[in-house]
């Protein structure tokens, strides 16, 4: 690259990077000065761009969240939470905060019991975010193919052996690996789960305001989005109760 053409990539490229990095420097520290209705201003502008630039930031949602859950908007802090752990599940703080966080919230559902074998899943998948599985899915894949030259080269039969074994064990966790990242890329695309927003939410047995109320859901409440109906969403809670509510008491995670 020619002298010139670095320094013109440093004149358009970094004053943007330095408007951005100066944006958040500007957010944390009206955090720190408790003035957190500008705090969230500042980092609701940082997420936006991220989106708009495909490069959302687990971070951002985090910090984002702890503005709204100083400025007492549960609802709000739990959505962001939630986005973080979306792209960054295997964060303890953000863990942390969405669990406080969900102390607020007036409804307490009881869960529907799953299986061990789906429980087990989504704790291992949730170690570590879908681009981190797929690195591991490369390393057991290169592992994989030595196992397979030295099972094909080497004629010492106990070695033979080990890396018949070895590669089978590998080729297993390669799969495992590339599951775990196609299931979490797949829920980070389809985001088919949302957080009630408003204070009382009700919850009908169709989509239609003049039909039965089933139930009703309050502030910070997750649930399930089955399908959409007009201004309608079809929910279902922990619990497995189903229902519809309007698209303007839930927002997508």
């Amino acid at each position: 690259m020619k002298p010139f053409q670095f320094i013109l990539i440093l004149l358009f490229v970094f004053p943007a990077s330095i408007r951005v990095w100066g944006q958040e420097s500007e957010a944390a520290q009206a955090y720190r000065n408790q003035d957190y209705k500008k705090s969230i201003e500042l980092y609701e502008q940082l997420v936006t761009q991220g989106i708009r630039e495909n490069k959302e930031s687990a971070q951002l949602y985090f910090n984002l969240g702890n503005a709204y859950f100083r400025d007492n908007k549960t609802g709000k802090a739990i959505l962001n939470y939630e986005r973080a752990l979306l792209l960054d599940p295997g964060d303890g703080d953000i863990r942390h905060n969405l669990r406080f966080a969900r102390n607020r919230t007036v409804d307490r559902i009881n869960t529907a019991g799953d299986l061990f074998i789906t429980n087990w899943f989504h704790a291992v998948r949730n170690l570590y975010n879908s681009n981190a599985w797929a690195n591991i899915g490369i390393m057991f894949f290169i592992l994989f193919l030595i196992t397979v030259g030295v099972f094909l080269f080497i004629r010492i039969l106990w070695i033979r052996k080990s890396a018949f074994y070895t590669g089978i064990v590998l080729f297993v966790l390669m799969i495992m690996t590339n599951i775990f990242a196609f299931s979490q890329k797949s829920e980070r695309i389809h985001r088919n789960y949302a957080i009630v927003m408003t204070g009382a939410a009700r919850v009908n047995a169709s989509p239609d305001e003049n039909s039965n109320a089933l139930f009703e859901l309050h502030e910070g409440t997750k649930v399930k989005v089955r399908s959409s109906d007009a201004n309608w969403y079809e929910i279902e809670i922990a619990n497995g109760s189903v229902g519809w509510t309007s698209k303007q008491n839930v927002e997508i995670i």
